[in-house]
């Protein structure tokens, strides 16, 4: 989930939500993105709103800041391609995707 920032809080689980508010996942979130120029690091066609962690973060890792700020666990993604990303097993009809709350909605 990615997720960060805004985008993270609203998905994130519980055990995910402080940190998505702490200063350091700001500034480390902010600062990536500009280093990537904010365009989407797998499509290179859209912004990249989303910094995605490439392990996913779970209780167990939640404090390690390895996992949680260090730039090699980190993606810029757009929405869709981080819809792909957490959705591309579930069974969505043709025209559909997921918003960035996880609703279902007309592409």
């Amino acid at each position: 989930m990615a997720g960060a920032g805004p985008r993270g809080e609203r998905m994130a689980k519980d055990f995910a939500k402080n940190f998505y508010r702490s200063s350091a996942w700001k500034k480390c979130r902010a600062s990536f993105i500009i280093s990537k120029h904010g365009l989407c690091e797998r499509c290179n066609c859209k912004a990249g709103t989303i910094v995605h962690h490439k392990i996913y973060l779970t209780p167990e890792n939640i404090n390690d800041p390895n996992i949680t700020l260090s730039w090699k666990n980190l993606e810029v993604l757009c929405q869709d391609c981080h819809n792909e990303e957490h959705h591309s097993t579930d069974a969505v009809a043709d025209g559909l995707m997921f918003d960035e709350d996880g609703n279902l909605i007309q592409k």
